[in-house]
């Protein structure tokens, strides 16, 4: 006999899915744990649907890849150098995730959590959870709201919201991977412009050592549109990461009305083109996604998955002199950030 117990969440309850549509015949799949997206299909020209997010087969399998496929992380995106900050005179010690830093709020980061679902419907659902003080080192009880909308011209429109009791450096943002070919193939094919006239070099931890630097006559320069595979590794900055790792600042500097960037399927029947409120765009072409397992034929290799996460530049707790807004959030003010996937068929 079958054994048809389902599989529980590592907080001993189960997972709770949750659906939302359009009249477009989009389908998107949203999960409380880690505030997840799953999945986002897309109804294509000739009524076939095509899935363009890179996911697992089951809700259980999330908790144990590594690779944050859509989860919502915090309380601070990307890394932070050396797992510490300093704010208001005091040095705070965070909880490392990656070698001596701290990578996308620590070891248990919220992704890693429960979200209550507050409320949802056929096109929305909004998500709450309350990080308690020193939560992976971090000062101050924040509570956060993740608000996920399809709209009916198929935008994923993701709204992230926090506030403080203390001040603190707040950066969340939803590690979707995008492969707008619908399977398994190498992203490298997909065509890429991303309006920003400066990126940020890491080293080999992903941590900024030069501060930023214009994009121009480099292979970081997708002013024009180009395949990601035209420039890849043909320079330090990305043979240092196995490829795009890296951080962007935006000409867009938080206007939502206008594309941060744009994307394409290898075939050229799928446009994804992203808005969002934040000052920077972290492209990643999925360096290290091998040995994640994947929705339909085993596991993941690397370069299947392109991710474009809206944030603050890595690092920022520990660089005020970079020109953005400040990603400390404070007691009385509210953090805002919004961000919108919108996919056009062609």
């Amino acid at each position: 006999m079958l054994n048809e117990t389902p599989t529980l969440a590592p907080d001993g309850l189960p997972y709770r899915l949750i659906t939302l549509r359009n009249s477009a015949g989009m389908v998107v799949t949203v999960m409380d744990w880690g505030a997840t997206l799953l999945s986002a299909r897309v109804r294509m020209s000739d009524e076939s649907v095509r899935e363009t997010l890179l996911g697992c087969a089951s809700p259980e399998q999330y908790p144990e890849q590594t690779a944050y496929l859509g989860a919502s992380v915090g309380r601070y995106a990307n890394r932070i150098a050396g797992s510490r900050f300093t704010l208001d005179g005091v040095e705070y010690p965070l909880t490392p995730s990656q070698g001596p830093n701290q990578l996308h709020g620590g070891p248990e980061g919220f992704d890693k959590r429960r979200w209550r679902i507050v409320q949802q419907n056929d096109s929305e659902v909004l998500f709450a959870l309350e990080s308690t003080d020193g939560d992976q080192g971090f000062p101050g009880n924040l509570s956060a709201s993740a608000h996920f909308r399809l709209t009916e011209d198929n935008r994923i429109a993701i709204e992230y919201g926090a506030t403080v009791d203390k001040p603190c450096p707040v950066n969340l943002t939803n590690h979707a991977y995008f492969n707008l070919d619908g399977d398994q193939s190498d992203v490298r094919g997909h065509t890429l412009q991303l309006l920003a006239d400066a990126y940020l070099p890491v080293d080999e931890m992903g941590i900024p050592h030069e501060g930023l630097k214009p994009v121009a006559g480099t292979s970081f320069d997708f002013l024009t549109a180009k395949p990601i595979a035209q420039d890849f590794l043909s320079d330090d900055d990305q043979r240092k990461v196995k490829g795009y790792d890296h951080a962007f600042l935006l000409q867009a500097k938080g206007d939502v009305t206008q594309p941060a960037a744009h994307l394409w399927s290898e075939d050229k029947q799928l446009q994804m083109t992203v808005y969002t409120s934040a000052p920077a765009l972290q492209f990643y072409s999925g360096n290290y996604l091998e040995g994640t397992p994947a929705r339909e034929h085993g596991d993941y290799s690397a370069w299947q998955g392109v991710a474009l996460e809206s944030e603050f530049l890595p690092d920022s707790p520990n660089h005020a002199e970079w020109p953005q807004p400040d990603c400390v959030l404070r007691p009385g003010e509210t953090y805002r950030s919004l961000t919108e996937y919108h996919f056009i068929a062609h």
